[in-house]
């Protein structure tokens, strides 16, 4: 296997990993190489130091053909599918804002109608309804007009 460093038009750097040089040729010439970042596909080598051994290494005895390519996750789908869980927990729970903790406890101990409930806790707050067995998830929900 060969590391190469690479990088995008956009200037995102990333590593790939190929059986030899001729493999990363061959792969950006039909197009699958792809920045992780911002599924940009023009693609280009950055020059490196060799580091370790200068002796020549042997070729494994046989490379195997992937059976299909799978594209992977781009960023810009990947903060879709956030955005998407995001609207969904806003739109199928309650917001109790700071009274969460409270209210979690209510629901939990059969004070209060079992509902799906959001809002804000401290850290301790959070630690003690986990050790009080109730169940938290802290999301990373930012406040609207914070999307970028």
């Amino acid at each position: 296997m060969i590391v190469f460093e690479l990088i995008c038009s956009g200037n995102h750097r990333f590593e790939g990993w190929f059986s030899s040089a001729d493999e990363f040729t061959a792969q950006r010439g039909r197009g699958l190489l792809e920045c992780p970042v911002c599924s940009d596909r023009s693609i280009e080598k950055l020059l490196t130091a060799k580091i370790g051994h200068t002796e020549q290494v042997a070729p494994p005895a046989a490379v195997p053909s992937p059976a299909q390519i799978v594209p992977m996750a781009t960023g810009k789908s990947l903060q879709a599918k956030l955005h998407e869980l995001i609207d969904h927990v806003l739109t199928h729970t309650e917001d109790v804002g700071a009274a969460f903790a409270e209210e979690a406890r209510k629901i939990h101990y059969d004070e209060a109608v079992r509902r799906d409930i959001r809002g804000t806790a401290t850290a301790q707050e959070a630690e003690e309804l986990i050790e009080e067995g109730i169940p938290v998830l802290p999301l990373p929900i930012p406040r609207p007009g914070d999307w970028h």
